[in-house]
């Protein structure tokens, strides 16, 4: 039995009475998730790639700040564009937007060939990018928590999500493989090449069925939702913690020549998806709360260590603390953002929950970027540190009042049919 501090998922099913047959675990790995994983893997494999791109800026002439704030522009584009997608894909389906968001990321992938000043252009073609992954990232979303079956909700969403970390680790061993082999071109050729394969998967993957019940009412509705509040505050502190090493972890080897980005993606990448493969059911088994606990502490304790790392090894144990900490964070989170939501009103909440990160962006772009040029590294990887902390405090402590008993459904709308209502 859950502590009354830690309430276990809201939404979860029921166990099946004893002799009913119902006890076999419904299956996740259908062709249309393969599919669909195969189209994020490359999608998220182009994005990644884009990690050395603040190299290629230094080169332009640009200084962390600098970095920081084109990240920060480009996050605040792509949330102006959330609330047009959320509510496109609660009204005309998921497909829409997956398919547009395609077109457009390979375009802005393309642009970047044009790219050889930093100035005006730049940042057309980093909005117009950051733009699509917006799209993407939350119609993939969206079309996989709407493929996986609610009894295995969280370890699906995890499980899918292994197919966009995989590429963190592949992107920075490619990406300084091919910085070495013919500089930034040969990066800016592969993530096109790979945006353009995730576009043609994409066509593949058929619109699930809508859901059935009251109206959607919107992204703002969504936003309002008191049982939903609380993962609001806990995603958007995750997402700004872990800014500070996907923005400025590049700029960081370049000046402190103790390894490699891949260095720390690469463990990072490999730690998240061996757990969400290996123990990817244990947030449904011991309680969702209970594993983000130690997920959003090992994020902080990758970002201390990083905040005093002088040698290759401390570089790599940091990516392992944080990529477990990822591993769990990420899908406890949606996946309790997804139970709660109104089932018609899904697209709009995982739009909300993945602006997050945009936002996460936005912040760290400008607060670790200047941190990074006018304190040093280690006091700005030491302060994401204590914004992953917050984060699971203000989690633990408000989920109090908005926990089981507020985290349900049961009198703000229908289910999906063959869900039961909560």
């Amino acid at each position: 039995m859950s502590p009354p501090d830690l309430p276990e998922l809201a939404g979860a099913p029921p166990p099946a009475p004893p002799g009913s047959g119902a006890s076999a675990r419904p299956r996740l790995l259908t062709p249309v998730f393969v599919t669909l994983s195969l189209a994020h893997f490359l999608c998220a494999l182009s994005f990644n790639l884009y990690l050395h791109l603040p190299g290629l800026f230094l080169e332009l002439g640009a200084r962390e700040a600098q970095v920081g704030m084109l990240s920060a522009v480009m996050g605040v584009c792509a949330i102006l564009a959330r609330p047009p997608v959320g509510r496109v894909m609660d009204r005309s389906g998921r497909r829409p937007i997956l398919l547009a968001g395609g077109v457009l990321g390979t375009a802005a992938c393309l642009g970047y060939f044009a790219v050889d000043s930093w100035g005006p252009y730049l940042f057309v073609v980093r909005i117009a990018h950051g733009v699509s992954e917006a799209m993407l990232f939350a119609s993939l979303f969206a079309l996989a928590a709407d493929i996986v079956p609610a009894s295995r909700r969280i370890e699906g969403i995890g499980l899918f999500g292994v197919s966009g970390l995989l590429p963190v680790a592949v992107s920075g061993i490619v990406g300084d493989g091919l910085v070495g082999l013919g500089g930034y071109p040969l990066v800016l050729a592969a993530g096109a090449a790979t945006a353009g394969a995730s576009l043609l998967l994409t066509l593949l993957v058929p619109e699930p069925p809508r859901a059935v019940g009251e109206a959607p009412r919107g992204l703002w509705a969504a936003a309002r939702e008191p049982h939903l509040f609380p993962l609001w505050v806990a995603g958007l502190l995750f997402a700004t913690a872990i800014s500070a090493y996907f923005i400025l972890l590049k700029t960081f080897v370049e000046h402190h020549p103790i390894g490699k980005i891949g260095d720390f993606f690469g463990v990072y990448a490999v730690v998240a998806s061996a757990l969400r493969v290996g123990l990817g059911s244990l947030p449904e088994r011991l309680g969702p709360k209970r594993v983000a606990a130690f997920a959003m502490t090992a994020v902080a304790c990758g970002l201390f260590l990083l905040a005093s790392a002088d040698a290759r090894w401390q570089l790599m144990l940091a990516g392992g603390l944080a990529g477990a900490g990822h591993g769990y964070t990420f899908p406890i989170l949606l996946g309790l953002v997804v139970t709660r939501a109104r089932a018609t009103e899904r697209g709009a909440a995982l739009t909300l929950f993945t602006a997050l990160f945009d936002g996460g962006t936005v912040v760290g772009g400008f607060v670790f970027g200047w941190l990074a040029e006018h304190a040093g590294y280690a006091p700005m990887f030491a302060s994401a540190g204590v914004l992953s902390l917050v984060g699971l405090v203000l989690l633990l402590a408000l989920d109090r009042r908005h926990g089981r008993e507020r985290g349900t459904h049961a009198a703000t709308g229908p289910a999906v049919p063959g869900e039961r209502r909560r």
